[in-house]
Protein backbone atom coordinates (compact mmCIF):
# COMPACT_ATOMS: atom_id res chain seq x y z
CA UNK A 1 0.00 0.00 0.00
CA UNK A 2 2.93 2.30 0.61
CA UNK A 3 4.50 1.94 -2.78
CA UNK A 4 1.22 2.63 -4.19
CA UNK A 5 0.72 5.93 -2.39
CA UNK A 6 4.28 6.41 -3.35
CA UNK A 7 3.41 5.88 -7.64
CA UNK A 8 0.00 8.01 -7.48
CA UNK A 9 1.75 10.96 -5.39
CA UNK A 10 4.55 10.57 -7.87
CA UNK A 11 2.20 10.37 -10.95
CA UNK A 12 -0.24 12.85 -9.87
CA UNK A 13 2.84 15.74 -8.84
CA UNK A 14 4.27 14.78 -12.32
CA UNK A 15 0.44 15.50 -14.25
CA UNK A 16 0.37 18.36 -12.16
CA UNK A 17 3.30 19.83 -13.14
CA UNK A 18 2.76 19.18 -16.97
CA UNK A 19 -0.66 21.17 -16.24
CA UNK A 20 0.47 23.87 -14.36
CA UNK A 21 3.47 24.21 -17.34
CA UNK A 22 0.94 23.86 -20.03
CA UNK A 23 -1.63 26.27 -18.94
CA UNK A 24 1.49 28.89 -17.88
CA UNK A 25 2.58 28.72 -21.72
CA UNK A 26 -1.82 29.50 -22.56
CA UNK A 27 -1.41 32.18 -20.22
CA UNK A 28 1.96 33.56 -20.99
CA UNK A 29 2.93 32.71 -24.32
CA UNK A 30 -0.53 33.38 -25.68
CA UNK A 31 1.26 34.37 -29.07
CA UNK A 32 2.93 31.08 -29.75
CA UNK A 33 -0.02 28.77 -28.27
CA UNK A 34 -2.63 31.11 -30.52
CA UNK A 35 -0.41 29.84 -33.67
CA UNK A 36 -0.72 25.95 -32.26
CA UNK A 37 -4.10 26.52 -32.37
CA UNK A 38 -4.84 28.21 -35.31
CA UNK A 39 -2.45 25.00 -37.45
CA UNK A 40 -5.02 22.38 -35.14
CA UNK A 41 -7.85 24.49 -36.96
CA UNK A 42 -8.91 25.69 -33.84
CA UNK A 43 -10.26 28.98 -32.50
CA UNK A 44 -8.14 30.59 -30.09
CA UNK A 45 -10.91 32.11 -27.60
CA UNK A 46 -10.69 29.11 -25.86
CA UNK A 47 -6.76 29.01 -24.95
CA UNK A 48 -7.72 31.23 -21.52
CA UNK A 49 -10.65 29.00 -21.19
CA UNK A 50 -9.05 25.40 -21.48
CA UNK A 51 -5.78 27.17 -19.29
CA UNK A 52 -8.35 27.44 -16.42
CA UNK A 53 -10.13 24.10 -17.28
CA UNK A 54 -6.61 22.54 -16.73
CA UNK A 55 -6.13 24.52 -13.81
CA UNK A 56 -9.68 23.67 -12.40
CA UNK A 57 -8.96 19.90 -12.88
CA UNK A 58 -5.39 19.65 -10.91
CA UNK A 59 -7.19 21.66 -8.33
CA UNK A 60 -10.25 18.84 -8.23
CA UNK A 61 -7.74 15.60 -8.57
CA UNK A 62 -5.95 17.51 -5.21
CA UNK A 63 -8.32 18.96 -3.10
CA UNK A 64 -12.11 18.44 -3.89
CA UNK A 65 -13.11 15.38 -1.51
CA UNK A 66 -16.09 14.78 -3.87
CA UNK A 67 -15.65 11.05 -5.70
CA UNK A 68 -17.52 12.59 -9.28
CA UNK A 69 -15.64 15.52 -9.72
CA UNK A 70 -12.66 13.84 -9.30
CA UNK A 71 -14.04 11.19 -11.71
CA UNK A 72 -15.37 14.44 -14.08
CA UNK A 73 -11.56 15.89 -14.15
CA UNK A 74 -10.54 12.67 -14.69
CA UNK A 75 -12.38 12.15 -17.62
CA UNK A 76 -11.84 15.76 -18.90
CA UNK A 77 -8.47 15.08 -18.76
CA UNK A 78 -8.34 11.91 -20.56
CA UNK A 79 -10.53 13.23 -23.56
CA UNK A 80 -8.36 16.32 -23.53
CA UNK A 81 -4.90 14.30 -23.60
CA UNK A 82 -6.33 12.14 -26.35
CA UNK A 83 -7.61 15.12 -28.74
CA UNK A 84 -4.36 16.63 -28.32
CA UNK A 85 -2.53 13.14 -28.93
CA UNK A 86 -4.46 12.99 -32.67
CA UNK A 87 -4.68 16.83 -33.38
CA UNK A 88 -0.61 16.74 -32.86
CA UNK A 89 -0.74 13.10 -35.34
CA UNK A 90 -2.81 14.83 -37.76
CA UNK A 91 -0.94 18.28 -38.83
CA UNK A 92 2.45 16.25 -38.40
CA UNK A 93 4.04 18.19 -36.01
CA UNK A 94 5.93 15.39 -33.98
CA UNK A 95 4.51 16.50 -30.95
CA UNK A 96 2.53 14.07 -29.34
CA UNK A 97 4.66 13.15 -26.65
CA UNK A 98 3.58 15.64 -24.25
CA UNK A 99 -0.05 14.02 -24.85
CA UNK A 100 1.58 10.51 -24.61
CA UNK A 101 3.71 11.27 -21.41
CA UNK A 102 0.17 13.08 -20.03
CA UNK A 103 -1.68 10.18 -20.72
CA UNK A 104 0.58 7.81 -18.95
CA UNK A 105 0.54 9.72 -15.60
CA UNK A 106 -3.14 10.38 -15.92
CA UNK A 107 -3.83 6.36 -16.53
CA UNK A 108 -1.39 5.88 -13.21
CA UNK A 109 -2.86 8.62 -10.78
CA UNK A 110 -5.76 7.38 -11.53
CA UNK A 111 -5.77 3.41 -10.91
CA UNK A 112 -3.30 3.85 -7.92
CA UNK A 113 -6.02 6.23 -6.61
CA UNK A 114 -8.15 3.74 -6.99
CA UNK A 115 -6.54 0.82 -5.31
CA UNK A 116 -5.87 3.30 -2.53
CA UNK A 117 -9.76 4.08 -2.04
CA UNK A 118 -10.80 0.69 -2.73
CA UNK A 119 -8.04 -1.30 -0.93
Amino acid sequence: MKTTKIIYYVSTALLTALMLFSAGMYFFNHQEVATMFANFGYPTYIIYPYAVAKILGIVALWFIPIKTIKEWAYAGFFFAFILAFFAHIMIGDGEQMGAVLAMVFLITSYITKKKITNG
